[in-house]
């Protein structure tokens, strides 16, 4: 079990150098913040105490030769959002659904959530099944019963496939914004958007400072979706227009790929903010995160700060043990 997580009154420090890049989810009142050995989650209890829990994330993941290979690196983001994802979810669910049961003390988790239970892997499958064949399956068979009717073209087919997956992207997310408790969780998106940028310009963790920062955030994951879209077309139409069960095939053992690739642009972004040409690239993904982050108020930006704050102490002690082992 970690140690208790700091105060608000008292945050840590900011470790300067070097700079990481922090990234995170939000999830049912609460944030998740993801460094580069640790993985830290905050949540409003219903008795409106923040509840935090930490643990190390997998080595061969993020601290093995994968980080080290360009293109490669990208499969991360994809176990952010469903592996780490998933686990910061359902502790964040257990918290909500426990309430007066006591499952936390002083401030710190009890019983952390745990990937090894069968409910939460067949979620994790069931979540990518979705995802591949309504963003990328879809589309592709809309266009093929359209190319029954008018022929196939390589360049407007592709075109069509990708215009239709941006389409049910957007709507999918405008969609689930509309539900009151995915509006508090876009609202909590937003916290964490905010503690990262306070972070990332060495500004003091706390609720005044952190709430002068737009919700918005390049590195976003709203953005890698996007990117992925664009991607994808440019991707696909080199691959032609081929018989329709083959371009299913294409699509689906090509995410690895794309995902890889839409990380790097992303990675690019986050590195070189002055430059007007990645900010061209990026900008989009910052439009789109207008339906995907909320302003937050005071209590859940605390909350995200809490998680930072965890976060942080944690990836300080886990360099102090390697320095000194």
């Amino acid at each position: 079990m970690s140690a208790p997580a700091p105060t608000l009154q008292q945050p840590v420090p900011p470790l300067r150098e070097p700079k990481v890049a922090y990234g995170g989810q939000a999830v049912l009142e609460g944030v998740m913040m993801r460094g580069r050995a640790f993985m830290a989650v905050a949540v409003r209890a219903p008795d409106k105490r923040i509840v935090v829990t930490s643990e190390p994330l997998p080595r061969h993941l993020y601290g093995g030769f994968i980080q080290k290979i360009p293109f490669v690196r990208g499969i991360t983001m994809l176990w952010d959002a469903l592996g780490l994802g998933m686990k910061a979810l359902m502790f964040s669910a257990d918290i909500q659904m426990q309430g007066e049961d006591e499952p936390h003390k002083d401030g710190k988790s009890t019983q952390p959530a745990s990937l090894s239970k069968p409910l939460a892997w067949t979620t994790v499958a069931l979540a990518m099944l979705f995802g591949i064949g309504i963003f990328f399956v879809t589309p592709l068979v809309i266009v093929g019963l359209a190319e029954q009717a008018f022929g196939a073209h390589t360049l407007w087919s592709n075109l069509a496939e990708g215009v239709i997956r941006l389409a049910l992207l957007i709507g999918y997310v405008w969609l689930i914004g509309l539900m009151p408790d995915v509006k508090r969780v876009y609202a909590y998106h937003g916290a964490e958007h905010m503690t990262i940028h306070a972070w990332e310009h060495n500004d003091p963790l706390d609720p005044d400072h952190v709430a002068q920062y737009p919700p918005a955030h390049p590195r976003c994951g709203t953005a890698f979706l996007l990117e992925v879209v664009a991607i994808s077309v440019v991707l696909f139409a080199l691959l032609g227009t081929p018989d329709l069960w083959l371009r299913v095939i294409s699509r689906i053992v090509l995410i690895p790929v794309i995902a890889g690739i839409a990380y790097e642009v992303l990675r690019l972004g986050g590195r070189h903010p002055n430059s007007p040409l990645l900010h061209l690239v990026v900008a989009p993904g910052l439009l789109l995160q207008s339906l995907t982050t909320r302003s937050p108020d005071r209590s859940q930006i605390e909350v995200a700060i809490a998680s930072m704050n965890e976060l942080l102490k944690r990836e300080r002690e886990g360099s102090a043990t390697t320095a000194a082992a």
